[in-house]
């Protein structure tokens, strides 16, 4: 088992979750933050951090494509293992629904 992080991510990227991943198991793109599933550990300590309920676990129904879609980017993207900081419009997007096709965004963000 592993956590993924889902559409809910996109546009609000809080952070708050690297901070407590014990392996810097987080990936960084333009818009949102990925793991990287050969790296996490399945400690579960970066899910209740999470504002905008992002992370979840790949045992809960329906999430294939985000564990496709967090082996992918976490292979393209800089890994971070420092918050920055949400960005300035983040509590906007917070609980919006369908934000992958409307926001997502491939290019990687700046990592560490």
């Amino acid at each position: 088992m592993t956590y993924v992080v889902t559409d809910a991510c996109i546009r609000c990227k809080y952070m708050d979750c690297v901070e407590v991943c014990p392996v810097d198991c987080f990936y960084e793109g333009e818009n949102m933050l990925v793991i990287n599933p050969s790296e996490c550990i399945d400690c579960g300590v970066c899910e209740p951090e999470c504002p905008a309920e992002a992370i979840l676990p790949d045992t809960e129904n329906g999430l294939e494509k985000w564990l496709e879609l967090n082996a992918t980017f976490s292979a393209q993207w800089p890994n971070v293992t420092r918050s920055r900081g949400a960005p300035a419009d983040a509590d906007e997007f917070k609980g919006q629904d369908g934000k992958y096709d409307k926001f997502f965004s491939p290019e990687p963000g700046q990592g560490d």
